[in-house]
């Protein structure tokens, strides 16, 4: 039997899990399943049931549940010895205060940077800052979040890149890739919310580069459904991508849309139960 927790993949028994925890009923369903399709804003508790009690679950969520967050993907990449910009990772407010009272000439040095906390998507809680004052003012709000019991935070390497970034979407073995430009040369976000537009044909050979490094990683960690944001350096002629974020839950614009992204969703369940003995 095969049991689906996704609304838009109908199975031999369809289940809705939303905005719950699983109980006895899913834990006798997915003991009775060969394999169990979820969804892909699953809770932590149903992929950990489900993980424990079949042998065939997707997508795989191993990493996104082991390295939760920003903090934890730049953890997952150090691990795997992915290429990514120097960062440095700050679980509250007191352990960067701690690192800079013990070194505080690195304080006022090597801007710009970028701040990201640990959590939020499509660059929502992403910013560059350009000073010292400009620091002060994000590490300020990481206070106010906090105190409201959201903590972390990390301190990244600008990587100056000509205002774009690669997107390279993993969909069980299916992968696009498309460039997100900014076009205005005052937006430091690449973000389609904030005005960059798609370009899926420049570059190819750099694409291919960015390719092989998510394929490389997907194989390590086990993802087969997220995507990965990366960037090259401007000033190289030849330059090699860094991994910048991991996002389970993605834009389908680049993908032609909802419909083109479920189309491809389903043939690649289909895909890879067809494959399960």
């Amino acid at each position: 039997m095969i049991v689906s927790y996704h609304p838009l993949f109908e199975a031999d028994r369809n289940i809705l899990c939303a905005g719950r925890h699983p109980d006895a009923g899913d834990l006798a369903a997915i003991q009775a399943a060969r394999a169990i399709i979820l969804n892909q804003g699953c809770y932590q508790s149903l992929y950990e049931m489900a993980r424990a009690n079949c042998p065939k679950v997707f997508p795989n969520y191993d990493a996104k549940f082991k390295y939760p967050g920003k903090i934890g993907q730049i953890k997952l990449f150090r691990e795997f010895n992915a290429k990514h910009p120097a960062t440095e990772l700050y679980s509250n407010i007191a352990s960067f205060r701690k690192r800079y009272r013990q070194s505080p000439g690195l304080f006022s040095s090597d801007y710009p940077k970028v701040f990201k906390l640990d959590w939020g998507g499509e660059g929502d809680t992403v910013y560059l800052v350009n000073s010292v004052e400009h620091l002060q003012e994000r590490i300020k709000l990481a206070a106010g979040f906090e105190n409201s019991v959201q903590h972390g935070f990390l301190l990244q390497e600008y990587i100056d890149s000509d205002n774009r970034t690669l997107r390279v979407v993993v969909i069980g073995e299916h992968i696009d890739s498309y460039w997100r430009i900014q076009p205005n040369s005052n937006v430091f976000h690449t973000n389609l919310g904030q005005g960059a537009v798609i370009d899926s044909k420049a570059e190819p050979g750099l694409q291919q580069k960015a390719v092989a490094v998510v394929k490389k990683l997907c194989q390590k960690a086990g993802i087969n459904l997220a995507g990965f944001d990366l960037i090259f350096p401007a000033s190289m002629d030849d330059p090699e991508p860094m991994l910048l974020e991991i996002n389970y839950f993605f834009g389908r614009k680049g993908l032609g849309g909802s419909e083109a992204y479920y189309k491809i969703l389903q043939n690649e369940i289909r895909t890879w139960l067809a494959a399960i003995k």
